[in-house]
């Protein structure tokens, strides 16, 4: 549980990065981006029959996976 808060926020963190959405987001939001769009990610990777195989692999997707998640929220309107 706490693994996956910490690794949650870092990935939630870098995706906000990436997105420039940073300034909007604080920690708790940080949080759970990175812990819904790590799932997303891997669950789409999955889906389409790819498996992220190794430590940095699995750490790219998952900041892939929350970065679709704050494009899907900024398209929602939610972040400016």
């Amino acid at each position: 549980m706490i693994y996956s808060i910490i690794i949650g926020g870092i990935v939630g963190w870098l995706a906000s990065l990436l997105m420039k959405t940073n300034r909007q987001m604080g920690i708790i939001a940080n949080i759970l981006v990175g812990i819904v769009g790590s799932w997303l990610g891997l669950f789409m990777l999955g889906f389409i029959g790819i498996a992220a195989y190794g430590r940095v692999a699995s750490f790219v997707v998952r900041i892939l996976g929350a970065s679709l998640l704050i494009a899907l929220l900024k398209s929602a309107k939610i972040f400016k």
